[in-house]
């Protein structure tokens, strides 16, 4: 049997480093959760939602899937955003891609990669919606802007869930924004879509 020990070693210095600088972080943190933020993101190791805001436990609710994806049947996904508008009343919702990604990548190529084929139909979808577009462009350049084209679609989708439409409906603050993150050099970018109302939605897709 292998025990992953090393990990346990670290999360003590972790614990005791954070104990050492405030005593009553985690018996604060324990009592309840209240986060303003949801934070829709892909599931790469290279991108932690908290570290890239520098915000500390507790302070972002977290979903993250190949490509930060949000699909209308997916229950999982779904769930998150119901709990988190519902239960947590989070102000805002946040989509954030990342450029590089590798459910992007495979989207584009036309290689059987297996199971996952069946999820990356909805990227393969956005590039459909924007073949003009990206034929325009080099191969970086076209899988940088589908990156943003995906952050663009699923922060719509999220707009469209019904979750969100009541929520707006029934006047609550709640705001969702598209980002996307350069592993580059490990700065956001905002892709100029912060919605927070029906209307708004409405006088985005006209």
């Amino acid at each position: 049997m292998k025990k992953l020990t090393h990990l346990f070693e670290r999360n003590v210095k972790w614990a005791n480093e954070i104990k050492d600088k405030d005593p009553e972080f985690f018996t604060q943190l324990s009592k309840q959760q209240a986060p303003e933020y949801l934070w829709i993101g892909c599931s790469d190791s290279r991108v932690p939602a908290n570290q890239i805001v520098a915000l500390p436990p507790g302070e972002v609710f977290v979903h993250r899937n190949i490509a930060n994806v949000v699909v209308h049947t997916d229950l999982n996904c779904l769930s998150v955003i119901q709990f988190a508008v519902e239960v947590l009343k989070v102000k805002h919702i946040v989509v954030c891609g990342h450029y590089g990604c590798g459910g992007i990548k495979a989207s584009m190529e036309n290689e059987d990669h297996g199971l996952i084929d069946n999820w990356l139909r909805h990227i393969k979808d956005v590039s459909r919606f924007h073949a003009d577009e990206l034929e325009q462009l080099d191969e970086h350049a076209r899988q940088d802007r589908l990156c943003e084209l995906n952050v663009l679609e699923q922060a719509t989708n999220v707009c469209n869930a019904t979750v969100v439409q009541n929520a707006w409906k029934n006047g609550a603050d709640l705001s969702v924004h598209a980002w996307i993150y350069s592993i580059d050099n490990g700065l956001l970018k905002d892709l100029d879509l912060s919605v927070s109302s029906t209307k708004q939605l409405e006088q985005l897709n006209s």
